[in-house]
């Protein structure tokens, strides 16, 4: 059964193009964008921040609770300053990572990502949203890659921010958060059983998002 507002989820792991095809989907059909992983990593900046513990189960769930962030274009404000940058580094990045396995932490924050569900509709780009947090979406994808793809792509993408990377570094970034997410309690990192599953290893980011909103015209868009 799908859910009366039109929803599309874009669940992965980091680094296999979900940012670009949710940003072209949103763009493509006009519905708005729900980036779940910008609330995990605003919620870390704010850990960082106000010197919170990393197993400080009771602290990191009041903050999620009342997270003070907001969405503004293309910017991300955490009480009222721009965290865009800051919040995209690969330290905020395990943080985030490390505090989303928290149940009480994702229960605080399952309130808030579902109240972007609204007309026209929602294009949901995270890691549960297909399996968990909108378990009724209309169409589910779901994005993998190689470790090292991804190492490579985010190696490349830090380059043109002007910042150097070892690759051999942030390929162990990736596979210890990738083990993190798969093996977590709590809405581990999987795709959902009627999820489509497109690997983009070899795929130019393209050919993707001609596939998936070729697929959203013919099964939602038309209803």
């Amino acid at each position: 059964m799908s859910s009366p507002i039109p929803v599309i989820t874009i669940d992965g792991p980091s680094g296999v193009g979900k940012g670009t095809l949710a940003q072209f989907l949103t763009n493509e059909t006009g519905f708005h964008l729900l980036d779940s992983g910008a609330i995990y990593r605003a919620l870390a900046f704010g850990a960082v921040k106000h010197f919170l513990a990393l197993d400080d189960v009771t602290g990191l769930a009041s903050l999620a609770k009342t997270l003070p962030v907001e969405f503004v274009a293309t910017q991300i404000l955490y009480e009222g300053e721009d965290i865009t940058v800051q919040v995209r580094t690969e330290e905020v990045a395990g943080v985030a990572s490390t505090i989303a396995a928290i149940p009480e932490v994702r229960a605080a924050l399952m309130a808030r990502q579902k109240a972007f569900a609204i007309q026209p509709g929602l294009i949901a780009d995270g890691r549960d949203m297909g399996t968990v947090v909108f378990p009724n979406a209309d169409i589910k994808f779901y994005l993998t890659a190689s470790a090292v793809i991804r190492a490579k792509r985010r190696v490349k993408q830090l380059k043109t921010q002007g910042v150097s990377a070892n690759i051999t570094q942030i390929t162990k970034d990736i596979e210890a958060r990738d083990e993190r997410d798969l093996n977590r309690k709590t809405a581990p990192l999987k795709p959902a059983k009627d999820a489509i599953v497109i690997d983009t290893s070899h795929l130019e980011i393209k050919a993707v998002c001609e596939k998936a909103i070729a697929l959203i015209r013919e099964k939602v868009l038309t209803i």
